[in-house]
């Protein structure tokens, strides 16, 4: 059940990668809904208990959020930790 679980929701997100014409605010929600559901999935792979399973989801909607970019500006969306983002050009 685990390993057809793992698939459909690994199917899911291959299938919102192929959303190019998303606005920055979707890019960043989508990145931020990636990264929790990808940090979730490995917690469960994983057989975490609960504590780690939230610490993982929160830790991959952090790493979903910094991924979140502007392909045609090159800006990426930031987060200042009081839960506001801003704009500015991508660091490498």
């Amino acid at each position: 059940m685990r390993s057809i679980m793992t698939g459909l929701v690994a199917a899911g997100v291959l299938a919102l990668g192929g959303c190019a014409e998303l606005t920055p605010d979707e890019r960043l929600a989508v990145g931020a809904l990636g990264g929790a559901a990808t940090g979730l999935i490995a917690a469960d792979q994983l057989e975490a208990d609960d504590d780690w399973r939230i610490i993982a989801a929160l830790g991959g909607a952090a790493a979903g959020t910094v991924v979140a970019r502007n392909t045609a500006t090159n800006q990426c969306a930031y987060s200042r930790g009081d839960g506001t983002y801003y704009r500015a050009p991508c660091r490498r």
